[in-house]
């Protein structure tokens, strides 16, 4: 199996069109066409659906195309750090982030860094801590940004300056908020929107065995869009301070937590890890400017 036919592969997969596909990698259909099948054979599973018009993919072509973008994205890291390895001023490094306000500090620590080092290209995925985190073992990226306490036996981290507050969005309007702050009583029978990350561990050691009285209507791995939800009426959102636009255009307020519920920012790397030239410097700059475990 090889990357180039992986290419093929997404190329067909994303665009649901052999035509198309064919135009976009610069390669006739009968090859496109070759390549794929002899895929199939070469696996012994039918990728796609045939379809007038279009193609679509199977069973078995879903999971290859996840399997597939990892390789791919892989094979394309392990070129850049091969190119980059003389060129001590530039070359790539592929961050993961989770949702916080504190990204704003590694954005900073980016743009000082790449005033020293105008060469430097940087490639940012957002996600919780299972889908950075199995990225990062993969290989496929340099750092990650967790919202949760890292695993000290596989990862090297910095921490964040500040902490994230937890706190309730809800409609300007609601009786609620009057409240200055949010207890446990007051979530009760109320249809709660939370990240199933935060719920599992944050809201879970934050209720104590009150957890079972909260009513989870709906998890959503990015806060905005469980905002959206909370707009149309449908529940109210746990989620961090500063994620979601409380202004008063907005119709939407931000009450804290009470007792206070704070969540630490960590930025990770893998333990051992061999790090291109410019990733390696990109560290030694964030060390003097995050605070050290």
């Amino acid at each position: 199996m090889e990357i180039r036919t992986l290419r093929y592969f997404l190329a067909v997969a994303r665009e649901e069109n052999m035509t198309k596909a064919a135009e976009q990698l610069h390669v006739t259909q009968p090859t496109l066409s070759k390549a794929l099948q002899a895929l199939e054979n070469e696996l012994g599973k039918k990728l796609f659906i045939r379809h007038s018009f279009s193609i679509s993919l199977t069973e078995e072509g879903m999971l290859l195309r996840k399997r597939a973008e990892d390789l791919v994205s892989m094979a394309d890291k392990i070129i850049g750090e091969f190119v980059s390895l003389d060129d001590v001023t530039g070359g790539d490094i592929y961050f993961g982030l989770a949702e916080s306000y504190q990204i704003r500090y590694l954005a900073k620590e980016i743009k000082r860094f790449k005033e020293i080092y105008p060469g430097l290209r940087y490639h940012v995925s957002s996600g919780d801590t299972e889908q950075v985190t199995e990225k990062l073992d993969k290989g496929i990226l340099d750092f990650a940004v967790l919202a949760e306490e890292p695993d000290t036996a596989k990862y090297n981290f910095l921490c964040f300056p500040d902490a994230d507050v937890w706190g309730l969005v809800l409609p300007g309007d609601c009786p609620l908020a009057k409240k200055k702050s949010i207890c446990v009583d007051d979530l009760i029978g109320l249809p709660l929107f939370c990240s199933g990350q935060g719920w599992k561990k944050d809201i879970a050691h934050w209720c104590g065995e009150r957890i079972d009285e909260l009513h989870l209507e709906g998890s959503f791995r990015l806060s905005y869009n469980g905002s959206l939800f909370v707009r149309e009426g449908l529940g109210y959102l746990l989620t961090f301070e500063h994620l979601i636009d409380t202004s008063k255009e907005s119709g939407l307020v931000f009450r804290p937590l009470a007792p206070a519920l704070e969540a630490k920012i960590y930025l990770i790397w893998k333990k051992h890890q061999i790090f291109t030239p410019i990733a390696e410097k990109f560290l030694s700059e964030a060390k003097k400017n995050f605070c050290m475990p």
